[in-house]
């Protein structure tokens, strides 16, 4: 009879994970919406228009919305493969944004050449709060969440 109470234990456990690892893409998930709801509201409804480098970023952020999403429904722990690449890209894209802004980027270095220039900071709340920082903590978010993803299901 231990033979049977550890393959129960061992089905719960893998019931468990697969649980917490479902719960951590679909926090992904959510990251990933309200990122992309706020940069639509900002743009549609605020009139701020985006920069190149913004551009870029949501480049990156929308198509998670979509691949997070599909990786749900039925539940599938390669979503992780698909979305992650896309996340570190586009913090990859938010952090040169913020350096850019700081000033540690020289602006010819910038590829925005023409309409809203890059450099210049649209949105600031409490005085540190930028559009590219909210980015970056957003890309950092889905990619920790993710990696976390990998690491309970590998088990």
């Amino acid at each position: 009879m231990p033979a049977l109470n550890e393959v129960k234990t061992s089905l719960t456990t893998k019931a468990a994970d697969s649980t917490t690892a479902w719960s951590l893409v679909f926090a992904s998930w959510l990251v990933a919406s309200t990122a992309t709801l706020g940069a639509l509201f900002l743009s549609e409804v605020m009139d701020v228009a985006p920069c190149i480098l913004c551009w870029y970023q949501r480049i990156f952020m929308f198509p998670l919305v979509l691949v997070l999403a599909a990786g749900l429904f039925p539940f599938d722990a390669r979503v992780v493969r698909y979305a992650l690449p896309l996340a570190i890209a586009g913090w990859l894209v938010g952090v040169f944004h913020l350096l850019l802004i700081a000033g540690f980027i020289p602006e010819h270095a910038v590829p925005c050449r023409q309409g809203v220039p890059c450099a210049q900071v649209q949105v600031e709340w409490f005085g540190f709060v930028t559009i590219p920082l909210l980015s970056v903590i957003a890309f950092s978010v889905i990619a920790a969440l993710l990696i976390s993803t990998r690491f309970k299901g590998s088990r």
